[in-house]
């Protein structure tokens, strides 16, 4: 369940000078007033930019954990903090899945802009076991497991797009 606070504001006991809280909304995009998880999601790429330009796939990798990792502990303080679970403004758990998801598709800017809308979409609708983990598995692990469960499906689905779909060629027919 997602609490809305007031739409760009964290509750009267979290700031984001908190480490939790500056995680758990993912450097406050997840205070966006509106679509927080979409936004969380955006301001996922650039930094999977940076990862994947400094050292490849590995790096998005070791990211994805490290950012899976720190954000079990974040949903879980500030699940403390709030009464909830999995607040609107938590978006940590998008920044891994949307890494995650990355790490299937070619480093290449249509497929990237394809992962986004994948795993936005796979978000939303939440296939099994993503939609078993978001309501029961407690916790942070739960806040963070059903976007990873959701960026395997998505993941997928731009692998199988990219390996056995002629995208190129089509763009490069197209004039992109």
């Amino acid at each position: 369940m997602k609490l809305q606070f007031t739409y760009g504001k964290l509750p009267p006991s979290l700031s984001l000078k908190t480490p939790s809280a500056l995680l758990a909304t993912w450097f406050g995009s997840g205070l966006v007033p509106f679509a927080s998880g979409t936004w969380g999601t955006l301001a996922a790429l650039p930094f999977a930019w940076l990862l994947w330009t400094w050292g490849g796939w590995w790096m998005l990798l070791l990211g994805t954990i490290v950012v899976s990792l720190a954000g079990v502990w974040a949903a879980n303080e500030v699940g403390a903090h709030t009464g909830v679970k999995d607040a609107g403004f938590v978006v940590i758990d998008e920044v891994a899945g949307m890494w995650l998801t990355l790490l299937f598709a070619p480093f290449e800017l249509w497929a990237w802009v394809l992962a986004f809308f994948l795993f936005r979409a796979a978000d939303i609708v939440k296939p099994f076991p993503a939609g078993w983990a978001d309501k029961k598995v407690p916790g942070g692990l739960g806040v963070m497991a059903d976007d990873l469960f959701t960026a395997l499906w998505s993941g997928v689905a731009i692998w199988f797009v990219a390996a056995y779909l002629p995208v190129n060629d089509v763009l490069a027919h197209l004039g992109f």
